[in-house]
């Protein structure tokens, strides 16, 4: 079963990647017209690293340390898009930067955190 999640990570991770430095997704997702659009882009950047930091930990199995390791992990693919989207030509600062790493790493580790969620158990 891990070899499916494994499957799934990689394909959200492409796609969410893609999407990250795609700029008619940008553009699409942040209308100017809403003055807290930053606010709602930063809300779902979170989201789907969660998606993310989810299915990689589905894919790596139990680790003591699994909600620092989904939080770096993601942290580090987050890091990347700020790398290639820097290449491709954003203005955004550094500081801007470093938040986005940091909503990264919280939804890698809230990724992880809700995938060890379980529902009351139910008694036979």
């Amino acid at each position: 079963m891990r070899w499916l999640w494994s499957v799934a990570a990689a394909v959200v991770a492409a796609v969410l990647f893609w999407a990250a430095i795609s700029n008619e997704v940008y553009d699409l997702t942040s209308p100017p017209a809403l003055s807290w659009h930053v606010l709602l882009r930063k809300a779902y950047s979170i989201a789907a690293f969660a998606l993310v930091g989810f299915t990689s930990d589905k894919a790596l199995g139990p680790s003591a340390q699994a909600p620092l390791r989904g939080a770096l992990m993601v942290a580090a693919y987050s890091a990347a898009i700020e790398i290639v989207q820097g290449v491709r030509g954003s203005h955004e600062g550094v500081a801007w930067n470093v938040f986005d790493v940091l909503c990264g790493a919280a939804g890698g580790w809230l990724g992880v955190v809700a995938a060890r969620i379980r529902g009351p158990r139910r008694r036979t």
